[in-house]
């Protein structure tokens, strides 16, 4: 007991916000001590190296714990959020998890055997007609634009190297 009598197991859970301030220092540390090992051995273009926004991101994750850790002391509490219009009571909706998680897992396998823009295409339309869109026309085309926008985007304007499967040659 405190002199407040007040146990300490009580006080933990009246300020149960702590947990999240220690949770927000260690991950500031993970990231100051992995920005750290960054090697630096090569040509830096510009003024800001490899290890400048890694240390920026652990340095604010540790001003941010240390800030609600005050804030929490101080009585703040979290708020819940009222806006949410969910009822606990209804089950959980099992079809759509697992349609996109179908979805999800057909890109993955077949990525590689018919190209991102096909694969990515089944992706789109599987997620839209998980989350119930049953459009026969708009739903297929809009997935078509998405994938092979993103396929041009990351392939040809970012440099990053997408497979394209058949469509190789027209892309």
């Amino acid at each position: 007991m405190n002199t407040n009598g007040v146990s300490r197991r009580q006080w933990l859970r009246e300020h149960s916000e702590l947990g999240i301030c220690v949770l927000l220092a260690a991950l500031g540390v993970v990231v100051l001590v992995d920005a750290a090992t960054i090697a630096t051995d090569f040509t830096q273009r510009g003024p800001v190296g490899p290890k400048t926004v890694p240390l920026i991101v652990g340095a604010l994750l540790l001003v941010v714990s240390a800030l609600l850790v005050r804030d929490v002391l101080r009585g703040g509490r979290g708020q819940a959020e009222a806006g949410e219009d969910v009822d606990l009571d209804a089950p959980s909706d099992w079809r759509t998890v697992l349609l996109l998680t179908g979805a999800f897992l057909a890109n993955a396998v077949l990525i590689n055997v018919i190209g991102f823009p096909l694969s990515g295409m089944i992706l789109f339309w599987g997620s839209a007609y998980a989350l119930g869109s049953r459009n026969p026309v708009r739903d297929p085309l809009i997935s078509a634009v998405l994938s092979v926008g993103t396929y041009v985007v990351f392939n040809h304007l970012l440099g990053v190297p997408l497979p394209g499967g058949p469509l190789m040659g027209v892309l």
